[in-house]
């Protein structure tokens, strides 16, 4: 491209369109200047997906090229992929007219401090690939430095168990080569913050996936202690449900049945937004947590946030606030929740957090990406 104010020709490559990742390309594609073809694979298998997305991209651009795309592979500039890929393998992989083209990463999670399961065994070769892809990639974004920090400390410890010959100084390789770029959220989720409705009672919200590493227990228990003392509230219950969810969700459904105004995974957009706008207080008690999207999504709209004191959470609140709105043990978590749902003027008392959530509208964070991209080309 000649001419650098011009708009880039990206390739994006998503191994796991889904969930978040999805949002996220979504919302980049949508208010970007730069002009996008998206490849991409179900969400699912992402073991697979690691492993073998590569191949399949490779294998796309050397065969095929989308009917609907706004310009050709001669024309392309940029690669945009996932830690869901290995670069290591796509560079080798590509066609060779491509092979010149720059690839820029993006972290959204990485598998080296992702906490396991207990059905799940330590698998380093996952974490190796996202070494190998941190330091192939010729850009490396991180969604937060909660991330990265993590990430470079988990790579030095995972390279010196190796016997001999271990690398040296890949923590900092890594980190100079790195810039954060947080996540974005559409226009449209702020579009009710400054109307909040105090309801009475208030509308506590989940919003999470239904998975162990969110810790929904601690939640439910903490909700089972609310109703026990006989404090009022109203409760909503989204995010992604799967198979296998914990069984907690099912139990809760009937312990807590004359608190739910609503239970189960917002059907659409739009849906999703409604429930945002009857929410008052968004909690969250995740062991695990790369960014915070859906927290950051209910305190775009109004909610008051009540979040554990680790992870990127801390970042994500003011300091200002933290001693109301971060807890560090679970009765602490109980305590501040009472407190907060006496508080009739939440969305007042804490109007930094909303303010600040507006830096991440996707309106206003595109063009910073977009800047980035065009250093590249």
């Amino acid at each position: 491209m000649s001419n650098s104010s011009a708009p880039a020709n990206i390739i994006v490559m998503e191994a796991y369109d889904d969930g978040s990742h999805a949002d996220f390309l979504n919302g980049l594609i949508k208010h970007s200047r730069h002009n996008y073809v998206r490849l991409s694979m179900p969400g699912r298998k992402w073991k697979w997906r690691m492993r073998g997305s590569a191949i399949y991209f490779a294998q796309e651009l050397h065969n095929i090229w989308p009917a609907n795309a706004t310009f050709s592979t001669e024309q392309a500039d940029l690669i945009f992929t996932s830690d869901m890929t290995s670069v290591t393998d796509l560079k080798a992989l590509l066609p060779k007219s491509l092979q010149k083209l720059p690839v820029v990463c993006y972290f959204h999670e990485n598998q080296l401090t992702y906490p396991l399961s207990q059905h799940d065994k330590i698998d380093y070769q996952y974490g190796f690939t996202n070494i190998t892809s941190a330091l192939a990639s010729d850009g490396l974004w991180f969604n937060s430095e909660h991330n990265r920090s993590e990430f470079i400390s988990a790579a030095d410890s995972l390279l010196k168990k190796m016997p001999d010959f271990v690398p040296p100084d890949i923590g900092n390789t890594i980190k100079e080569k790195s810039i954060i770029m947080p996540l974005g959220m559409p226009p449209e989720l702020f579009d009710n913050n400054n109307t909040r409705n105090n309801n009475n009672p208030p509308v506590i919200l989940w919003n999470h996936r239904w998975e162990y590493d969110k810790n929904p227990e601690v939640f439910f228990e903490t909700l089972y202690k609310l109703d026990q003392s006989n404090i009022d509230y109203k409760l909503i219950i989204a995010g992604q449900s799967f198979r296998t969810s914990p069984a907690v969700f099912n139990e809760a459904k009937d312990k807590l049945s004359h608190r739910i105004i609503h239970f189960g995974f917002a059907e659409s957009r739009a849906k999703y937004i409604e429930l945002l706008n009857q929410s008052n207080i968004v909690i969250s008690t995740a062991i695990h947590e790369f960014f915070g999207i859906a927290v950051m999504e209910a305190v775009s709209n109004g909610c008051t946030p009540l979040l554990p004191n680790r992870l990127n959470y801390p970042y994500l609140v003011p300091e200002q606030y933290h001693n109301d709105l971060l807890y560090n043990i679970d009765a602490e978590l109980f305590n501040k929740l009472v407190s907060l749902l006496k508080q009739q003027n939440r969305h007042e008392a804490f109007p930094r957090i909303h303010k600040w959530a507006h830096q991440l509208k996707w309106d206003i964070l595109a063009e910073q990406y977009d800047k980035n991209f065009s250093n590249f080309i």
